[in-house]
């Protein structure tokens, strides 16, 4: 039997070295991306193996269009697997967010997840396929000013979980991939829209209380992503074995030091935890030099 995924957010990262080494192991790739150049070049790389897929996981409009691409291509066969990676993050402090801004990080990164898992499912179930969620170990380790970000990886773990439950009838297996740093364009977004949030959105008042220790934890993080963290085709070696292991485990924390900090969140009181992250990012430090 062909053996058929689908991976949205394809166009870097993650998702695109995801894409290229399903297909290197013989799966047929249909390859989430809003952008035609961004499909062609992973065809291109892919030696024919990727089919690129316009896909926009908060267009519900794209979604059907792109289910409907899927079973037309893979007909009685049905979907193997179902890996959901789109994702986005800006950095805010929790008071200053816009409230549009904190539904749109939740609509990409969690609603969105869900409506391409519903629309593919019928698909997946008909395959006694899989799903391979990629969340973070953003997911289970809160940092400061990635709230908008982790309150939807917190959320995707739910959804993982709950999914894995209730779809054993079919014979459906749900994983969750946890990365840790990763070495992409990701940290240098951060940092980008971190910055130009501070100078274009933030209040007067907001730069007074948040501005430098929000610059400071915001460029810790991102240089500790570059100095530390995995090439994405570790996290892409993650999704693999999910996908194709007999038994896949439900969940991968993986990269970065993915385990080490979900292995501490498990055993550390909430406030010992805190302690330790305000440790790591130097917190203290630079809330004394901001009010200095």
């Amino acid at each position: 039997m062909p053996r058929t995924v689908v991976i949205t957010g394809t166009s870097s990262g993650i998702g695109r070295a995801s894409a290229l080494a399903l297909a290197e192991r013989g799966f047929t790739v249909f390859a989430g991306v809003r952008k035609e150049a961004d499909g062609e070049a992973l065809r291109a790389a892919s030696g024919g193996g990727i089919v690129p897929l316009h896909l926009d996981v908060t267009d519900e409009t794209s979604i059907a269009e792109a289910a409907v691409q899927v079973e037309r291509a893979t007909g009685a066969s049905g979907l193997t697997g179902l890996v959901n990676n789109a994702g986005t993050g800006s950095p805010w402090p929790m008071e200053l967010i816009p409230l549009d801004e904190f539904r749109y990080h939740l609509e990409v990164n969690l609603i969105g997840q869900l409506a391409v898992t519903q629309a593919f499912l019928p698909l997946v179930k008909r395959a006694r396929g899989r799903i391979v969620n990629v969340g973070s170990e953003g997911g289970r380790v809160t940092l400061p000013f990635l709230g908008p970000i982790t309150s939807a990886k917190h959320g995707l773990v739910s959804v993982t979980d709950a999914l894995r439950m209730e779809l054993r009838p079919w014979g459906v297996q749900v994983s969750i991939v946890e990365p840790g740093a990763t070495r992409s364009s990701a940290p240098a977004k951060l940092v980008e829209n971190g910055r130009r949030a501070v100078a274009e959105l933030f209040s007067l008042q907001g730069r007074a209380d948040y501005g430098a220790t929000f610059t400071h934890v915001i460029e810790k993080i991102a240089a500790g992503h570059q100095r530390t963290g995995s090439p994405p085709e570790v996290i892409a070696d993650a999704v693999v074995r999910a996908m194709t292991v007999p038994r896949p485990r439900t969940r991968y924390p993986i990269g970065g030091h993915a385990k080490l900090l979900t292995r501490l969140r498990r055993v550390l009181p909430d406030r010992a935890m805190e302690a330790l992250v305000m440790k790591m990012l130097n917190l203290a430090e630079a809330s004394t030099t901001a009010g200095s």
